[in-house]
């Protein structure tokens, strides 16, 4: 079946999900990667600043209820010292990723963005859902892109896994970002208990439908401090085939190869590269901070230093041919704004 150029139909997408051959699936995803972004590899360095979550998803290692977790937040001082090694190293673009931690208010993240932003780099936020005025003030004060996950569009799923949250609510979310001009980043898990493959083709539509500018495809790994632990869990081929058809659905966002998947097989980031990512987020966070930011067991790279991480995947994105990114690595739709 060629599967280049596919139309956003549902049951296509069931097809490629199920039983096109992965090789060529994922051969055909790399060559539209290839066509639509080239063949540069963008580097987002990822500072994970806070393990502290008000939510209390089943699937997740920094779930409220889980006790056994080490807490910490890094300081406002800490995260903009961290941003600023991260650029030192030649990152573009930074991540600040952490729990659903509401110490980190609007003013809070307005200092530390500001600050940030005077590093000439791309700035993206991952604190999950907050008000329309915070999501404005950040934008205002120079935050360039939003990453927030959908995770699944069955909606019974959702709040089953999610408890206490709403799916419309998440919705509303991403469609207040993405009106307020960030570059819009979601996702979803694949292998989630009680997933379909149906369900997981409605995700991908979605995406394309609210017009994402980047796509997290990541697998579920049971946490053992979690309800979860006893369920099976995604494969590494599940993942690489939806990360294939969002390539072939939508060619020119950026697609990230996440780090999950290198926990299931050690050269999973670089088998995602060749079957249609073009982003690769290494870890910049400092010493213990990096093991205690688990939201899934096996998190690779936790006992190596920033710089070392750097290096090891650029060795590995330059064995496969292709370079590193040099520049911000936007959603070509979107202009950055450097502030000086």
């Amino acid at each position: 079946m060629n599967v280049t150029g596919v139309k956003p139909d549902k049951s296509a997408i069931i097809t490629m999900l199920t039983t096109t051959p992965a090789e060529e699936l994922y051969r055909q995803a790399d060559q539209v990667r290839h066509d639509a972004v080239g063949d540069e590899v963008h580097l987002r360095g990822l500072i994970e600043f806070s393990n502290i979550c008000r939510n209390d998803c089943l699937y997740c290692g920094l779930r409220r209820s889980n006790k056994t977790v080490k807490r910490y937040r890094l300081s406002e001082d800490e995260i903009v010292e961290t941003a600023h090694r991260a650029a030192t190293m030649g990152f573009k673009t930074i991540v600040l990723q952490g729990g659903e931690d509401l110490h980190f208010d609007q003013a809070k993240m307005c200092r530390i963005i500001e600050q940030i932003k005077l590093l000439d780099v791309a700035l993206t936020l991952s604190v999950g859902e907050r008000e329309y005025a915070d999501y404005k003030a950040w934008r205002d004060s120079g935050a360039d892109r939003y990453l927030m996950r959908i995770e699944t569009t069955d909606r019974d799923l959702y709040h089953k896994l999610n408890p206490g949250m709403s799916w419309e609510r998440r919705h509303e979310c991403l469609l207040m970002i993405r009106e307020l001009g960030y570059e819009l980043g979601s996702g979803i898990m694949v292998g989630l208990p009680g997933q379909s493959v149906e369900s997981i083709a409605q995700d991908l539509l979605y995406l394309k439908e609210i017009g994402i500018d980047m796509a997290g495809i990541g697998p579920f790994i049971p946490h053992p401090e979690t309800p979860l632990t006893c369920e099976t869990g995604g494969t590494l081929e599940q993942a690489l085939r939806t990360m294939a058809v969002m390539r072939l659905l939508m060619p020119d966002i950026n697609i990230p190869a996440t780090t999950a998947m290198e926990s299931l097989h050690p050269q999973g980031r670089i088998m995602a590269l060749q079957a249609g990512a073009n982003v690769v987020m290494p870890n910049v966070t400092e010493g213990e901070y990096r093991r205690l930011y688990e939201l899934y067991p096996g998190k690779i790279c936790v006992n190596d230093t920033p710089a070392y991480c750097r290096s090891c995947i650029s060795l590995k994105i330059q064995s496969i041919g292709r370079r590193i990114g040099q520049g911000y690595g936007g959603h070509k739709c979107h202009k950055l704004e450097v502030r000086n």
